[in-house]
């Protein structure tokens, strides 16, 4: 449950627009972002909570420089997350008008400082990062809240995700919500292994979704007929206005556009057992059937030329046409009757 919402089989897609740094350091682009993701049928805005000082340090060393192949290379973590932080002082406020807006707003904490400030203004759900994923510490901070953890998994190898499901766990909190996730910016299709999703669900026994940094809503659409019950998406007003994140942002129409896929999904997915819905049982009567197609006098032999299968589907079903060739009528039969056992001796 994230602020009274449910999240997982049997419930419709829960859909999060993550702002980032798409603020662009701007309060009332920031208020923008919000409005924008609940008019595009969002459950939810993410936020991010930390500083350049509690996410890393200011250092010029080779190692503290990105050189990943991202579209960040050349600055330092310092620099970048200067850039691009939420200031604190924000976050009560952008919280207070998602809360107006009838939608969620939670954030992704990085350092234990921050699963405090987010407790003090009780935030709905803590988003643990990719980069996080191996810092157990934070982890179990967060599940200690008990709200749900969202995890994802852009760089974890299978024994990490289970170490960060057992700290969440062994913290009493089962509220887990797995993200398959690529840590690239934007994340080439080719690498995103869709058909992962149903095994990390049953491998790990726990809600999944996907964060997509894509620049297809294909792959969130697709994610969710494979079993994704939450699908985390970046949101930006315009692409062109830049920052650290709006490369690989969508923009508010893209994200509606997604939204209403999505829930055509939802709807369509129904259930996994198969049985005829009413509308077909009413259809039924339009298939296929066997009828007298010329008058038959009793005793006649029924052959091709006076029996034959056709619609609609009130006689006998067609499966017993072979059955019936060579057996006689039991009582004079008219064309246009719908075979039936009594006729047939």
């Amino acid at each position: 449950m994230i602020g009274g919402t449910p999240v997982g089989e049997g419930c419709p897609t829960y859909i999060v627009a993550e702002m980032s740094a798409n603020h662009l350091g701007d309060y009332s682009r920031a208020l923008e972002i919000v409005h924008a993701a609940a008019e595009a049928g969002a459950d939810a805005v993410k936020l991010q909570t930390y500083t350049a000082d509690t996410i890393t340090i200011d250092c010029d060393a080779p190692c503290f420089r990105i050189n990943t192949g991202t579209i960040w290379d050349g600055t330092t973590y310092y620099d970048l997350y200067k850039e691009a932080y939420t200031p604190w002082e924000w976050q009560p406020r952008l919280m207070e008008e998602a809360k107006k807006l009838g939608i969620a707003c939670f954030s992704s904490p990085f350092d234990r400082t921050a699963v405090e400030f987010m407790a003090e203004m009780d935030m709905p759900a803590y988003k643990i990062a990719s980069y996080e994923i191996a810092d157990i510490p934070l982890i179990r901070a967060c599940a200690e809240k008990g709200k749900p953890v969202i995890l994802a998994t852009g760089i974890a190898s299978m024994e990490e995700i289970r170490d960060a499901l057992d700290a969440c766990r062994k913290a009493g909190n089962d509220q887990i919500v797995l993200l398959k996730c690529v840590s690239a910016y934007p994340a080439p299709l080719e690498d995103l292994n869709l058909r992962m999703l149903p095994t990390l669900a049953k491998t790990c026994g726990c809600v999944t979704g996907l964060s997509d940094h894509s620049m297809s809503s294909a792959v969130a659409v697709a994610a969710v007929a494979l079993g994704a019950h939450m699908v985390e998406k970046h949101l930006t007003l315009r692409r062109e206005d830049g920052g650290a994140d709006g490369s690989f942002s969508m923009e508010p129409g893209e994200f509606a556009a997604m939204v209403r896929d999505i829930r055509d999904v939802d709807k369509a997915l129904g259930s996994s057992e198969y049985a005829l819905t009413e509308q077909q049982k009413e259809e039924h009567i339009s298939g296929r059937s066997l009828f007298v197609v010329k008058d038959i006098a009793a005793g006649e032999e029924f052959s091709p030329e006076n029996i034959r299968s056709i619609r609609p589907g009130d006689g006998l079903a067609p499966k017993y046409y072979d059955e019936i060739m060579g057996r006689r009528a039991a009582a004079p039969l008219k064309r246009g009757k719908p075979l039936s056992w009594e006729d047939i001796v």
